[in-house]
């Protein structure tokens, strides 16, 4: 690889830490850089579209614009990126795990594209996820460029990923926060400060192009007081079940356009549920944050009746709770349906924005019933936001750090702890992983904080098989075989036929009554001899259930085949080991 003059006299003068230090400052500004651009393209988008709306009526314009965004999102996707920028988290934790810290040069710009087109013009969805994704390739492409090894990359990944949230939400905890409970990088002293530095350097480049207020104008009108415990706690719950509820039908909702074939099908699908949805509730056009603004800032059920503007229940302030909490039941659909349909955009924004709308309606309706304890509607507000966002993510601290960061309620902060790490509880008795972390998960590919499991998941089983070994084809004879054996130093030998497909196993115990008759070489055929292995393996299996398996049949050497049934080498329970253990030492080093 060839280097230019600046890289190569930092390389030669600069220690691998001081070198680690210096790219992360780099890659904090250039994730900064790409927030502030981000959330420039979709605020121009959205009041270029919606300046001078009627607030009080319905607009045919939200049966329009959402289908354009998805439109010229998924176009965009299919013909340009001609790439899967989707689940941008998801597809971060998936190369920490399984493709050594590669992400795709073209993540460094293709989503803030895809998502300033669908948010700015009307998908229900947020531009952290995207906005993640782009810090993290930003770290992931400069980090290969620059010969970095894996742990390295790795390291510059998570600074991306930290340097985006810290960027976009002016929120240097937060990113840090986010980078260790959700990405789980391994953390030591060694990783701790470049992503200290790129979350400290995005800040303030943040507060330097847009100001050093806080995202959300928050004013504390009543402290937190020991009576309201038990509110909290059940706010909590109600959060935690919330949380659950938009996992679940997540889930359920993608399921059902993965089986819808053609683009345009579902982009048809998509665009239909989102359009009927933003025109019945137009709060939930892009990202959400001018319905969040409007609820913080609320003193009465009055003022928080703006968030009715431009729609069919202007002026409708008795019906605002009924209101709210169908906006949390449809909120996940109209998510959905802008990703599955074709948009680009993730779960930060809509996390926040329900737990705003949860915290809200929760206060008001304890408010109503139980009248002898009020509790104040914008604290409770602004504790949901960290409630939702704690379960959906499984993240309780980044729920904290980021709600005081974007809000500046730090004297919320007991309260935050107490409902944050109730929905925590709460939906893990339930659902055992993030959204997130779902899809991996089930296939034993999700870097965790437990070391021997994580380390498993960094080893790849297809570099572990030995494809070299020469196979039988069961028409073999016996002298055939003996002389396949005499050639090597192998003791397992695949019989295979013409397609390649894996029939059965000779191994050196087989052939030991035979080897010293020779009346029998042309008797006996590979198909006569072979065996069916105690077991075999999935080119795809998780390496967890590798290990499981030679454990559990207790054989030093299996075959490998694909799904298909076609077969690929051999893999040894010792090679797998000493990987393990090389890996492990890498792992533990610093």
């Amino acid at each position: 690889m060839q280097y230019n003059a600046p890289l190569m006299w930092c390389k030669q003068h600069l220690a691998r830490r001081q070198f680690l230090v210096l790219l992360s400052f780099i890659i904090g500004l250039l994730a900064s850089m790409a927030a502030y651009m981000l959330k420039r393209l979709i605020f121009f988008i959205e009041h270029f579209l919606t300046h001078g709306f009627d607030i009080t009526s319905g607009n045919w314009l939200y049966l329009v614009y959402p289908v354009v965004g998805i439109l010229l999102s998924a176009l965009f996707i299919r013909y340009i990126v001609r790439d899967d920028i989707g689940h941008g988290v998801t597809k971060i934790l998936h190369s920490l795990s399984r493709s050594q810290g590669f992400l795709r040069s073209h993540n460094t710009w293709t989503s803030v594209v895809a998502s300033g087109l669908t948010i700015g013009i009307g998908g229900s969805v947020g531009a952290e996820s995207p906005m993640v994704l782009t810090g993290s390739a930003i770290g992931s492409t400069l980090g290969r460029w620059c010969g970095m090894d894996r742990k390295a990359v790795m390291t510059l990944i998570g600074c991306g990923a930290a340097g985006a949230i810290a960027g976009i939400f002016k929120a240097p905890i937060a990113g840090l926060v986010f980078t260790i409970e959700v990405l789980m990088i391994d953390i030591t002293m060694v990783s701790l400060v470049p992503l200290l530095i790129s979350c400290a350097t995005a800040t303030c480049l943040s507060y330097f192009l847009s100001g050093s207020d806080s995202m959300f104008h928050f004013q504390l009108r009543d402290q937190f007081v020991v009576s309201r415990v038990p509110s909290s706690i059940l706010l909590g719950i109600f959060c935690g079940f919330i949380s659950l509820y938009f996992t679940r039908v997540t889930g359920a909702f993608e399921y059902v356009f993965t089986k819808i074939g053609g683009m345009y099908r579902r982009m048809a699908l998509g665009g239909s549920v989102i359009a009927l949805l933003i025109y019945l509730f137009p709060p939930l056009y892009g990202e959400g944050y001018t319905t969040i603004s409007a609820l913080l800032s609320s003193t009465s059920g009055e003022e928080a009746a703006r968030v009715m503007n431009n729609s069919l229940f202007y002026g409708h302030s008795e019906w605002l709770i009924v209101y709210l909490l169908l906006i949390i039941l449809v909120k996940v659909f109209a998510t959905t349906a802008t990703n599955g349909g074709g948009g680009c955009g993730g779960t930060f924004a809509p996390s926040l924005f329900l737990g705003c709308i949860g915290g809200f309606a929760f206060a008001s309706l304890w408010n109503t019933w139980v009248p002898a304890t009020t509790v104040p509607l914008t604290n409770y507000a602004l504790l949901g936001m960290a409630g939702v966002m704690s379960g959906v993510f499984h993240a309780p601290l980044t729920g904290i750090f980021l709600t005081c960061e974007l809000t500046g309620g730090y004297d919320l902060f007991v309260p935050l702890i107490i409902v944050s790490t109730v929905s925590y509880i709460t939906i893990r008795a339930f659902e055992p992983h993030s959204i997130y972390a779902q899809r991996l998960a089930r296939r034993g590919e999700l870097l965790t904080h437990h070391k021997d499991r994580s380390v498993l998941s960094l080893l790849s089983l297809n570099a572990l098989i030995d494809t070299k070994r020469p196979t039988l084809t069961p028409e073999m004879t016996l002298s055939q075989i003996i002389q396949v054996f005499g050639r090597s130093r192998d003791y397992h030998f695949a019989v295979v036929n013409k397609a390649g497909t894996f029939l059965g196993l000779i191994t050196i115990n087989h052939l030991r009554e035979y080897i010293f008759r020779p009346e029998l070489y042309r008797e006996f055929t590979a198909g006569q001899l072979m065996c069916k292995p105690p077991a075999v393996l999935l080119s795809d299996a998780p390496m967890t259930d590798v290990l499981d398996t030679f454990d559990r049949v207790g054989s030093s050497t299996l075959p490998v085949v694909r799904a298909d049934g076609s077969f690929l080498g051999f893999v040894s329970r010792d090679h797998v080991l000493g990987d393990y253990r090389e890996t492990m030492k890498d792992f533990s080093e610093e």
